[in-house]
């Protein structure tokens, strides 16, 4: 991000990023009530808001494409899904101008977010905000459509895949060297698990970098783990929850701003869906070299990739990712030699420490677990986490037993 990498925040007073996600946006009512919001924090900071689409718009706009194509090309689906994005921006502007804000609003190649040429889960390599900048010194609100971006090779439009937005956002603020980038949502901060699994989560008042990148990574929805990472590299202060003066009610994150001691569980989280897929036998590097190829042919974008779990010649890895993406692996594999979809009812279950694992609490799990009749199919022991792999149907009860290890 070379437009600031040198300097200082070109704005006098210090800048804030907000990024309103798409289930606060959702109906013109909710447009307006954030209209008033960031109103209201104009007059305290500068602003640059990040918007999400409304509501399900971009699984709406996907589901349109498979209804005139069975394998829509990743760049016509770029084209296609930049537009619930823009719809959010332009509503939001309009809304603040009624209310007598000086708002503007800027797409993602308006606003110089550059991306790689990875269709539909591009990254973003530079940010050139000169536009945006020249917007804020003028007194004005920025709202920019988060999840997209351009590539300056190509001059397409690309997105940069589920929750490209938080991206967006961290990345506006680090070159902008902002106060704090605020990921504003409707739960009230990121909690010790999904509260709609497990009635027991707790809230988590403050996390460092590290726990909450490996937290998002095993599958935390409060913000995309690219985000996270990108926030730690540059040293961006996150704030996670409702939007309030005082900011006390969510999550605050940081360096060195963790609430516990080492080795304490902190968070259970999970994906819900997890594919088991062969590679080709043999080398695991040109293994895997030979699958991305295939998948780059086949215009498929890479999943995540959670575990390798091969040996003695067999490459097996445990992968997940956005349904669309998964999809795609089942259609394009699901009757295939190799690489080919081995299992599809596989799910993910996680438990992250605080400064690292006890060396006994794979045992203490395993031992929950089977004690309420679980048996995972694999398991595995990170400097941060333990994941157990097991059927979709367990995950609930795994996760509603394995939360008893974090301490109240």
């Amino acid at each position: 991000m070379s437009r600031t990498e040198n300097s200082t925040n070109p704005i006098s007073q210090p800048l804030v990023v907000q990024k309103y996600g798409g289930a606060t946006l959702a109906d013109p009512n909710l447009v307006k009530a954030a209209a008033r919001r960031i109103l209201e924090q104009s007059r305290r900071s500068p602003l640059i808001v990040v918007v999400s689409a409304m509501g399900t718009t971009t699984n709406s706009l996907i589901d349109l494409a498979r209804q005139v194509s069975l394998q829509p090309a990743r760049r016509e689906l770029d084209m296609l899904l930049s537009v619930g994005e823009r719809i959010s921006m332009s509503l939001v502007s309009m809304a603040l101008q009624d209310l007598g804000g000086q708002a503007i609003s800027f797409t993602g190649s308006q606003a110089g977010i550059l991306t790689d040429d990875d269709h539909f889960n591009a990254k973003i390599v530079d940010v050139k905000a000169f536009r945006v900048e020249e917007a804020l010194k003028a007194g004005k609100i920025v709202i920019l459509a988060g999840f997209q971006g351009v590539s300056p090779r190509s001059k397409e439009i690309t997105t940069l895949g589920r929750g490209g937005s938080d991206v967006t956002a961290v990345a506006m603020a680090a070159a902008f060297k902002a106060a704090r980038c605020e990921i504003l949502k409707e739960v009230p901060a990121v909690f010790s698990a999904d509260p709609r699994v497990v009635a027991k989560a707790r809230p988590l008042s403050r996390l460092n970098y590290d726990e909450l990148l490996e937290m998002t990574f095993w599958g935390a929805k409060v913000l995309h783990h690219r985000s996270v990472e990108l926030a730690r590299r540059r040293e961006v202060p996150l704030y996670i929850g409702p939007a309030a003066d005082d900011l006390a009610a969510g999550t605050q994150v940081g360096k060195g701003m963790s609430m516990f001691e080492s080795q304490r569980p902190l968070s259970l989280n999970s994906h819900e869906r997890v594919l088991e897929m062969e590679l080709a036998p043999g080398d695991p590097q040109k293994a895997m070299a030979e699958w991305q190829s295939t998948l780059a042919a086949k215009e498929i974008p890479s999943p995540q990739l959670l575990a390798w779990v091969g040996g003695h010649g067999l490459n097996r890895v445990l992968v997940t990712g956005a349904k669309e993406i998964l999809d795609s692996l089942q259609a394009a594999f699901g009757n295939a030699s190799v690489p080919r979809v081995l299992e599809t009812s596989l799910c993910s279950v996680t438990l992250t420490c605080a400064g690292g694992v006890n060396p006994d609490l794979a045992g203490k799990m395993l031992g929950l677990l089977k004690t309420n009749g679980i048996d995972p199919r694999e398991l595995r022991v990170g400097p941060l986490s333990v994941t157990v792999f097991l059927a979709e149907e367990q995950r609930r009860r795994a996760m509603e037993c394995l939360h008893s290890l974090i301490p109240a």
